[in-house]
């Protein structure tokens, strides 16, 4: 299975407040079957999180991330730990779902940075700009500008992402303009 493409997946990704999740949930609304990274990678790291606890002291999520936030080897020892697994499920879902011959949906956070599933070759970006990422981080992780902006800038910066994207969704309005855009997509496929 050495770098099989799969032809019907369509990666989902953007930066962090960029409103990919909602735009997953709007896709599965829409009918189309969503492989979610994220909550892959929560299921093994609950099963891994003796071996976290034994490595880190803890394996509480939010003490884990400042531990790991800054931190570029730890960083890398905790996904060593993780994101083998994570990958082997996408593609063992990916492999499942493109028997069924239809698009489908591979939502990684990180695919741009990471560079580790070279064999998904199509990449959907959602974008809103840079401000607007801050504005909704600060709302959501309850943090102030500089906390922002240091999650915000420990990622690819999202004008490049679009500039890599084979297709962009434009998040920088509301809910009805941003279900205009996944429509005018969906209608492109």
């Amino acid at each position: 299975m050495k770098n099989e493409k799969f032809k019907n997946a369509i990666v989902l990704t953007g930066g962090i407040g960029t409103g990919k999740s909602t735009v997953a949930s709007l896709l599965k609304l829409y009918g189309y079957k969503i492989i979610d990274a994220d909550k892959i990678s929560r299921k093994i790291f609950n099963t891994k999180k003796e071996q976290i606890k034994k490595i880190f002291g803890t394996d509480d999520r939010k003490e884990l991330r400042k531990i790991v936030f800054n931190d570029k080897d730890k960083l890398k020892t905790l996904e060593d730990i993780i994101l083998p697994e994570v990958k082997k499920r996408v593609l063992e879902l990916a492999k499942k779902y493109e028997k069924d011959g239809v698009v489908y949906f591979v939502d990684l956070p990180l695919f741009f940075e990471k560079q580790n599933y070279p064999e998904f070759d199509k990449v959907l970006v959602v974008y809103t700009p840079k401000d607007f990422q801050i504005k909704r981080v600060i709302k959501r992780d309850k943090v102030d500008e500089k906390g922002a902006l240091s999650i915000i800038n420990n990622q690819m910066n999202i004008e490049e992402k679009k500039l890599k994207a084979d297709f962009v969704i434009d998040n920088s309005k509301d809910l009805k303009h941003l279900q205009k855009e996944i429509e005018k997509f969906l209608n492109m496929l």
